[in-house]
């Protein structure tokens, strides 16, 4: 470079650069680096539109999927203003070689910022990569089961944290080494301006190796008024997307800290519980008769289930019960016939998982009441099936309790409601 000095120092001046006055070699520095900056930049097109050129147009021919998200993202531009930061940091100090009183002028200013124009592009573009890989990970299933989105955001952080160091370390002219050795000082204070950050890592790192909470999973915590699907696991905070389409964001660590109910398990079984009772107004449960039985006969579901009972109280009282006691001996009810037709109806239902618990049993009588609790699953877990079918049977059970004299209670109860003929 000083050759080219000396030829434009003649060529403007009439004399070698050496000879020239401070003024006037400044104005052959700011010819010279305008020529370096007009270099960088065709060098920049030239990577920008060839290199990465070639690259998008093998990426399109290609099969793969994934490797699109190369295209989506701005690393190749990232790698290319490296090309022009990398040839103005070595050709500008052979470009400006101007000194006033020993003093260099602007050389060093110039090295400096280009140093810290590779720094920052080099984080860039290591940022770049790290969503990059984030993404295309997400496209595969595991992602579901395995959320690594708070791994890539401590990795951001310790880059974030190196870049800076090195840029101070740059600007003062020291070895980042003394910078990162006087990290050990300030340990206390990091740990208190990345409490969260460091909590959520721990968390985050539970979470995932004991897939506690995945990408898609329906989660409730009533605590933070989540209710809904899991948008995000991120470093320090959960997304979920509640059913109302409300955004609630859970501290990562409270998911460990605090118990929240994950609704995975049904999700993946294919079947769903239903638990929910009847309550029945106890002044309407009594014994049957001869002629309610023969009446009830005519109900498919519990024909045989009347006969045999009535075979085995029949042969139950001939033994046991006194001809002038009706204490003792036995009779069915209208109560008990009713759960065993429930019962009976809920396992010839098509939509009842014959493979599960199925129970119907009478709860413990209060002011409200006798509860009938229904507990079985459905074979569809899906929420708008399943609260049909829930509906179904309810609208069901709630209509045939007439046929049995029984009548659901509510307040305040309506006595009249009996039809007569019964």
């Amino acid at each position: 470079m000083n050759t080219w000095h000396n030829k434009l120092s003649e060529w403007f001046f009439q004399q070698e650069h050496s000879n020239l006055d401070w003024h006037l070699s400044l104005v052959v520095d700011a010819v010279l680096l305008i020529f370096v900056l007009v270099g960088a930049y065709f060098a920049y097109l030239a990577v920008r539109k060839i290199v990465t050129g070639i690259i998008s147009r093998v990426i399109k021919k290609t099969r793969n999927i994934w490797d699109d998200e190369l295209l989506n993202s701005q690393l190749f531009n990232w790698i290319a203003l490296l090309v022009p930061a990398v040839i103005i940091l070595h050709a500008a100090p052979h470009a400006i070689v101007t000194h006033h009183d020993g003093v260099p002028l602007f050389s060093g200013f110039i090295q400096t910022s280009a140093k810290v124009f590779i720094i920052i592009l080099s984080f860039l573009a290591a940022n770049s990569l790290l969503n990059i890989l984030e993404r295309i990970y997400s496209r595969f299933e595991v992602s579901r089961e395995l959320p690594v989105k708070s791994f890539f955001q401590v990795i951001k952080i310790i880059l974030v944290l190196a870049a800076i160091i090195f840029i101070i370390s740059t600007l003062i002219g020291k070895s980042p080494v003394l910078i990162f050795s006087g990290l050990g000082a300030m340990t206390a204070i990091m740990m208190l301006i990345f409490k969260d950050s460091i909590l959520g890592l721990v968390a985050g790192i539970q979470l995932s190796a004991n897939r506690m909470v995945a990408r898609g999973d329906w989660i409730e915590m009533p605590k933070f008024g989540a209710d809904g699907e899991v948008l995000e696991v991120a470093l320090t905070t959960v997304k979920v997307r509640n059913w109302d389409k409300t955004i609630t964001t859970i501290p990562t660590y409270a998911l460990i800290s605090d118990s929240f109910k994950n609704w995975r398990g049904m999700d993946n079984s294919g079947v769903r519980r239903i638990k929910r009772s009847v309550s029945i107004d106890m002044s309407t449960v009594e014994f049957l008769d001869q002629t309610d039985i023969d009446r009830l006969k005519s109900i498919t579901l519990i024909k045989h289930y009347l006969t045999e009972k009535q075979q085995e109280i029949e042969t139950w009282n001939t033994e046991h019960a006194e001809p002038t006691n009706h204490i003792n001996a036995r009779a069915l009810s209208n109560l008990g016939t009713f759960r065993a037709y429930i019962r009976e109806y809920l396992k010839n239902h098509p939509k009842i998982s014959e493979n599960e618990t199925l129970l119907v049993r009478q709860l413990q009588p209060t002011a409200h009441g006798i509860p009938i609790e229904i507990y079985v699953f459905t074979t569809d877990n899906a929420w708008v099936k399943f609260e049909d079918i829930q509906s179904d049977l309810f609208d069901h059970f709630l209509s045939v309790l007439p046929a049995f004299r029984l009548r659901a209670f509510q307040s305040p109860s309506d006595h009249s409601f009996l039809p007569s003929d019964q």
